[in-house]
């Protein structure tokens, strides 16, 4: 009797144990599942660090949605084959209509889909939403865009809003903000792009290990120059930066700690802002971007500096030419600033910008009547440089107007 209950007791034991790894393995085989679909959504496997790694590398968002508009809040993550240029622009003020005009620039040249990201006060929300929504509807496919509220840490608000022009050091608060963005282009709003978005986009992938942004010299000519003479704080180089085009990797900005002369600690972008300006308010002049000087100052070796004419400005023609790269091969980027689009001092560049204004009107810009009006800015240093303005520009007219010819 007592062999046979032993041999019971054995037998449900094993039975016991036999449905131990029968369930074992049916967890095993839905944890795979899982996973897979997961890796099929294009959501990294949280149990590895690597998954997600990879994900950020990719140029672009990691987790924004692909849609019209919005706040900017949801944060869900996408499949890594994002081809989109990304690009940037804050906007306060009487800003409206020559951030409109930058976009459509954006929009006119580029082969490849852009995501747009406007940070504007509240009460131009609408105004750009309906502007981007009247757009003809064959421009409109090329491009998605999202809105945001203008934001800066609570405790520090009306300092960061009032630093240099209205809402400008939002730039600085990019990669604290998009989190889930990898690699961003931000532009001031008075930025023309003559040729497609794409092709600065593109630098990304010269970036070294080190390189987390991309800027062009504030001055080619020391001469002329205004930190080298003026600045009372340290800058980038010979001459310093100019901050109006900025191509950034938001990720290694999230992960870097940064040189600096305020603790011999190194310290995060987050951590760095606010003590560096309240050690130098008082001796900066150009706001945020004086703060990008000093940064990259003390950590040069994360900053690619790009050529002038990826941001040609007034300074390049103003007291004769002094960019030889736009000399060779023309102007990339227009940059119209201290409001030269609006007034008589430089009529080339508002030449320029009064064309590109025109250009859905006249459903493709042509260079001919940009030409002639061009003609009549001669009188000017920046005039006579002209060609400079239209060579690049000729080219990207041209190449659209053959893809129009195929598409018909």
């Amino acid at each position: 009797m007592r062999c046979y209950l032993h041999a019971f007791l054995l037998c449900m034991v094993l039975s016991f144990l036999s449905l131990l790894y029968v369930f074992s393995q049916l967890a095993s085989t839905l944890e795979d599942a899982d996973g897979w679909a997961a890796r099929e959504h294009g959501i990294p496997d949280r149990s590895s660090h690597e998954s997600g790694h990879l994900l950020r590398k990719m140029p672009g968002p990691a987790g924004l949605p692909d849609r019209e508009e919005g706040e900017g809040s949801d944060s869900f993550v996408k499949k890594p084959s994002d081809e989109r240029s990304h690009l940037a622009v804050v906007a306060c003020g009487p800003r409206l209509e020559e951030t409109l005009n930058m976009l459509k620039s954006a929009v006119l040249f580029s082969k490849k889909p852009l995501h747009f990201y406007i940070f504007a006060e509240e009460e131009l929300h609408n105004s750009f939403r309906d502007a981007l929504k009247s757009w003809p509807r064959v421009v409109q496919g090329h491009f998605n865009f999202t809105i945001y509220h203008i934001t800066f840490p609570k405790e520090n608000e009306r300092e960061w809003k009032k630093l240099f022009k209205p809402c400008a050091s939002q730039r600085l608060f990019l990669p604290l903000i998009l989190k889930d963005v990898d690699s961003l282009l931000y532009v001031d709003t008075d930025i023309l792009f003559l040729e497609p978005v794409e092709h600065i986009w593109a630098l990304l992938t010269q970036f070294n290990s080190s390189q987390l942004a991309a800027m062009a010299p504030e001055h080619e000519e020391p001469r002329i120059g205004w930190y080298n003479r003026f600045a009372r704080h340290p800058y980038y180089g010979k001459t310093g930066i100019n901050s109006g085009v900025m191509l950034m990797n938001m990720t290694r900005f999230r992960e870097k700690f940064f040189k600096n002369d305020m603790t011999a600690a190194a310290l995060q972008w987050e951590e760095m802002l606010m003590p560096l300006l309240q050690k130098y308010k008082l001796n900066i002049t150009w706001g945020d971007q004086d703060l990008l000087n000093i940064i990259f100052h003390h950590n040069p070796e994360s900053l690619y500096v790009f050529p002038c004419q990826w941001n040609y400005r007034p300074d390049h023609c103003i007291y004769g030419s002094n960019c030889k790269q736009a000399e060779q091969e023309g102007v990339f980027i227009l940059h119209g600033n201290r409001g030269v689009y609006h007034d008589d001092k430089q009529p080339a560049f508002r030449a320029v910008y009064e064309a590109i204004q025109k250009s859905f009107e006249d459903s493709i810009l042509k260079p001919g009547p940009l030409e002639a009006s061009l003609q009549t800015t001669t009188h000017t240093y920046c005039g006579r440089a002209s060609h400079l303005l239209t060579k690049r520009l000729k080219q990207s007219i041209a190449s659209v107007q053959q893809d129009v010819t195929k598409r018909r």
